[in-house]
């Protein structure tokens, strides 16, 4: 397997020296902690597969988009009039 085709968090097989070894898996691990910890990197690619899906939900039923999106704007206008209200009181 070419190591073009591994992630970057994987250790690449077949490495028989016990400092190359060492080495791959500390690379291994630094990169998944650098891809965990990475918020905004994480956030971004949730956001665009919301968005991929609710394209497609769209595409399928726009009705339904419709009504998904005047609930949504229902809700977060109930919210907040209901901060507001507990806050001028």
């Amino acid at each position: 397997m070419s190591s073009e085709l591994l992630p970057r968090t994987a250790v690449p097989l077949g490495i028989t020296d016990p400092v190359e070894r060492a080495r791959a898996e500390l690379k291994a691990a630094l990169n998944a902690i650098e891809e965990k910890a990475n918020v905004p990197k994480r956030a971004a690619k949730a956001t665009e597969r919301a968005k991929v899906s609710a394209r497609r939900f769209a595409d399928r039923n726009p009705t339904g988009a419709a009504l998904a999106a005047v609930g949504v704007a229902v809700t977060v206008g109930a919210v907040v009039w209901g901060v507001v209200r507990l806050y001028t009181r």
